[in-house]
């Protein structure tokens, strides 16, 4: 793999990772989040990497064998790089034991493993292809990197205090107000305003037909993201269902608008 691609690599890792980086909040979940939950979260970032690497890679690929290998070496990017910030802050030291910095290294890698996949397109390596294949199959990778894109805005928020804090002041009022607004602003992002990179549709293609099959879908993977990111990170214990909603919908905006843009962003 040429160096410039792992330079593109690294960058992309700081670039998209140091909010989270320097968030206190990661921090401590690197210390006591149960470790299941962790280890289930490493797992399923590898096939989130994989599409990741098929649609904009290190390099271009024609089997899967060749995404899988950018998948691990965008991890491994993702682990250097944090392991490097995180010392250089001095978030982990020699003295600590070894389960919390592993722990540490661990969360702050899935967003930098994201961040290092995207840095060819957004460092001039390359731009992100449309999903080939059947409509079927065209269709399944759009609503994949919808969820990548959730997951990824909804790291860089779901740890936050503030997040908990805005879903006890709201009202029902104001949760079926952002569901609204979030459905409306997704809708706007990829179709209504024709942003460059949008999915392809057909001329004739009614409003309503791309409004149920990308944006409502979307939305609801973007809130099934929020739900397993908040479960993740432990928001969901000893909390009552109709919180866990008000919660899921405010962390359901910014995964909304991330599932939105990530065909943009890629």
């Amino acid at each position: 793999m040429a160096a410039t691609g792992l330079a593109r690599g690294l960058g992309g890792a700081l670039i998209f990772s140091l909010p989270m980086l320097m968030t206190m909040e990661m921090w401590w979940l690197g210390f006591y989040l149960d470790r299941f939950r962790l280890v289930l979260l490493l797992i399923l970032n590898i096939p989130l990497l994989t599409l990741l690497s098929h649609q904009a890679g290190f390099e271009e690929t024609s089997e899967w064998r060749d995404d899988l290998r950018d998948a691990a070496t965008a991890y491994g990017i993702g682990i250097v790089s944090s392991t490097l910030v995180l010392t250089g802050f001095g978030i982990i030291t020699v003295g600590m034991p070894l389960d919390e910095i592993v722990g540490k290294i661990a969360i702050q890698s899935v967003p930098a493993s994201i961040g290092a996949l995207l840095g060819r397109s957004q460092l001039g390596g390359g731009k992100a292809k449309l999903p080939q294949g059947s409509e079927e199959e065209a269709y399944g990778g759009e609503l994949l990197l919808m969820a990548v894109g959730a997951l990824f805005l909804g790291l860089n928020v779901a740890p936050t205090e503030e997040m908990i804090l805005i879903s006890y002041k709201m009202t029902e009022w104001h949760a079926i107000a952002i569901i609204a607004v979030s459905i409306l602003l997704m809708h706007g992002f990829v179709y209504a305003l024709e942003f460059k990179g949008e999915s392809p549709l057909y001329p004739d293609t009614p409003w309503w037909s791309a409004f149920l099959r990308f944006t409502v879908v979307g939305y609801a993977i973007a809130a099934l993201v929020s739900l397993y990111v908040l479960w993740t990170f432990g928001r969901t214990e000893d909390v009552s269902l109709s919180q866990i909603l008000m919660s899921v919908t405010v962390l359901g905006f910014p995964t909304s608008i991330g599932a939105a843009a990530a065909r943009l962003i890629l």
